[in-house]
Parts: C-alpha cells; structure tokens; sequence
C-alpha cells in the first residue's frame, strides 16, 4: 500500500483534485492499493503500516504546508520508500536543512539527466510540466539526479530511499510515479 499525503491548504480543498487524485489514479492503475491523507493527519503508524509514500505537489502558491514542517519530521526516521512532488521535494529538503529560493517555472520544461539512478533509466532527457515558484538547493544528504536549465529537477537521499522531482509527473511523466510503485509496493493479486 502507498500512502498518499496531501499536501494542500486543507484537508478536502478542491486542489486534492488535480494534485492528489492523478497520482491515486496512477497507482491504482499499476494494482497497487492506496490509502490518501491530508499532512495533518499523517501518524508514525500510517507511515508503518505503508510500503512507501508519495508527499504530492499543491497549487502554485499553496506554500501552507512549509508553515507546518514540524508535521514531517517523520522523514528523518522514514525507513520506507518516499517520492516527493513538487511541494513535496520542498518538503523532504526543509525536514533534510537544505535552502531554497526563487525560481519560477510554469509549463513545459526540458528535463536532463545528470546522474544515473533506476528511477530514470533510460531517460537522459525529457520534457516535463512545471508549476513552482521556489526550488530545492540541496545538502551533502543528496545526489541531483536531474536538472533544468534553471533548477534541480530531482533528487535522491545517498543513505535511504527518498526521492523529490521539482517537476509534475501526473501530467505528461506518469513512468515515473509508475517506477517508483513498482520498485516499492506489492501489487494486489487477484484470483
């Protein structure tokens, strides 16, 4: 099971629709179960209970989650697979001490590979959809796996497996949610 967390305003906004519900689609489609809950109601046990998580992206200037980062500080123990999207590598690099700053993208971007990494195989370049307004400058706690011309695109933690992708993957990328499930959960067998 892959735990969902939303990452927008509120629990139950409107915005879970176009940044939560495309991600549970995906994973849905790959057989694997999920469970969604809003940041404020993550507990230790959920966390347990799932083999890996996917902090998803939030609007543009839906920033409330960074308000709440003591709500993450699960990560820093995390022993199970986590994908952060958009808001959600903002997240990982604000529990990890990295910086961010300005950076603005909106739209199609070109995406290049700059370290190797499953995740990414076979995907030395590639157009993405972008909606940020901030970017990730990461700490030694990382590889840059993939950037733009502009900022970081993707990261990954050296000692556990925690990833951030800057970019939208539900949009014109589902392989690599599709990846990051199959390398991660247990698919329901039926029959």
């Amino acid at each position: 099971m892959i735990l969902l967390v939303d990452l927008c305003y509120r629990k139950d906004s409107l915005s879970a629709d176009e940044f939560v519900k495309p991600i549970a689609q995906i994973v849905r489609s790959e057989g694997i179960p999920s469970v969604h809950l809003h940041f404020s109601e993550v507990t230790a046990q959920d966390i347990e209970r799932a083999d890996g998580a996917i902090l998803c992206g939030t609007a543009l200037m839906d920033n409330e989650f960074a308000r709440h980062t003591d709500r993450f500080l699960w990560l820093r123990d995390c022993r199970r697979p986590v994908l952060g999207i958009c808001a959600g590598m903002l997240v990982i690099a604000l529990v990890y001490g990295c910086s961010t700053g300005r950076c603005r993208e909106i739209g199609m971007t070109d995406i290049r590979r700059v370290a190797g990494d499953p995740l990414f195989a076979g995907k030395d370049a590639f157009q993405a959809y972008e909606l940020h307004s901030l970017a990730v400058r990461p700490s030694d706690a990382f590889d840059v796996i993939a950037v733009s011309s502009r900022c970081v695109q993707a990261i990954r933690h050296r000692s556990v497996s925690i990833y951030g992708v800057m970019f939208h993957p539900e949009v014109r990328n589902e392989w690599v949610v599709r990846r990051f499930v199959r390398a991660h959960a247990t698919p329901i067998r039926s029959g």
